[in-house]
């Protein structure tokens, strides 16, 4: 096993915050694999790299020689967390809920290490707890503290509905650390409250306080907001290895650091040396393709990232259009469809808004030919390869 040093310096690795380092050090220093708690209310089971942010410094840790706690909170998925939103989130069925965690469990184990993982379920030790035992776990708490959450200090400043069930989803996230015994627990800087709520929990039963470690919010492709489905700035770890490969080539060279930073699993000496380089001289484009390679190869395997990198060069770099190329058939109201609606519809846009923009920064060609003019509709029967940045191509016909 690694030095305790060793261990602190790969655990920090790109992490938000730690609370408490002191603590932390005791607990390596007695030398047993720590209990490592993270959960996850099965609510979107498609997974990101957002998301991997988070389950790549599980492994880490599992490497490391740890045990991870990978928690599907089955109950508390029914309960509902707003987790910074600004209203009450609709819980979930048990049949939702169930089918989400399955989904989440096929995925996760592409990253995570089966044999050093514990998938555990709330509902194990919630479902047992009667009225009594629930309101006992509520005493332990006060309204007034609760109320520093900020959005619930929000809410209530702002006349907005709190649900009295909405305080008792920290309380049960806290116990979920006194059932498990918790050493460590990692989540999304948006959870900190409720990761401390952790420790406090703990110490009211008698229980070492675990230790806190907050993961920064992934920026998406964009590099401004944070990495979402529904923004389309995502990169799904089940999506196809071209789509994966291209998508990390395209993000800009100063959010490429930000991602291997946060993603990366060669060892900090070799990434230092990485921008050591790129000030030198080296063009950051290699470092890119590195580490798409990577990211592949953990999703899709080695052999697939060596495909994507390969068809990634003849495509772009050779201007080539890829042969296999989706067909898209289209069918017009009338005697032709304006080319925003043509994106939309061909999925090569998320909406014709999108659409005007990318035709604005010169992004949409037809037949390699670039689009200028937004006003432009393709007749009944035209036959075309339509081509939306560099990565999405389809072969549409209009009737």
């Amino acid at each position: 096993m690694a030095s305790v040093e060793q261990q602190l310096e790969i655990i920090q690795r790109g992490a938000q915050e730690l609370l408490v380092e002191a603590e932390l050090r005791e607990k390596l220093k007695a030398g047993r694999p720590l209990r490592v708690k993270a959960g996850f209310d099965p609510t979107a089971p498609d997974l990101h790299l957002g998301h991997a942010v988070l389950l790549g410094k599980l492994r880490q840790l599992q490497d490391l020689g740890h045990h991870v706690l990978f928690l599907i909170g089955d109950f508390t998925g029914m309960i509902g967390d707003p987790s910074g939103k600004s209203a009450t989130r609709p819980p979930l069925s048990r049949e939702e809920v169930e089918r989400n965690a399955k989904t989440y469990t096929e995925q996760v184990y592409r990253i995570l290490d089966t044999a050093r993982t514990e998938v555990v379920f709330n509902s194990a030790w919630m479902d047992r707890m009667n009225a009594a035992d629930m309101i006992r776990l509520a005493a332990r708490h006060t309204v007034a503290r609760m109320l520093e959450r900020e959005d619930f200090s929000k809410r209530y400043r702002g006349n907005q509905p709190i649900a009295i069930h909405e305080f008792l989803y920290p309380l049960v996230q806290g116990y979920d650390s006194v059932a498990l015994k918790a050493d460590l627990e990692l989540g999304g800087t948006d959870q900190k409250f409720n990761l401390l709520m952790g420790r406090e929990v703990q110490k009211e039963y008698g229980q070492p306080p675990q230790c806190i470690l907050t993961m920064p919010l992934l920026e998406g492709l964009d590099g401004v907001n944070k990495m979402s489905k529904s923004l389309g700035n995502y990169v799904g770890i089940n999506e196809p290895p071209n789509e994966i490969f291209g998508k990390l080539m395209s993000v800009s060279d100063d959010l490429m650091w930000r991602y291997v930073d946060l993603l990366s699993f060669e060892p900090l000496a070799a990434v230092a040396k990485w921008k050591k380089e790129v000030e030198g001289g080296r063009n950051p484009r290699e470092i890119k393709v590195a580490f798409s390679k990577e990211i592949v190869t953990r999703f899709h395997g080695a052999p697939a990232a060596e495909t994507a990198a390969a068809d990634f060069e003849a495509r772009f770099k050779h201007d080539e259009i890829p042969a296999d190329i989706r067909e898209v058939r289209l069918k017009p109201e009338g005697d032709g469809l304006a080319i925003p609606q043509v994106l939309k519809l061909a999925g090569l846009t998320a909406s014709t808004s999108e659409a005007l923009r990318m035709i604005e920064q010169g992004g949409v060609r037809i037949n390699g030919e670039k689009v200028s003019d937004k006003s432009l509709v393709l007749a009944r029967g035209e036959r075309c390869v339509v081509q939306v940045g560099k990565r999405k191509f389809a072969r549409v016909i209009i009737g």
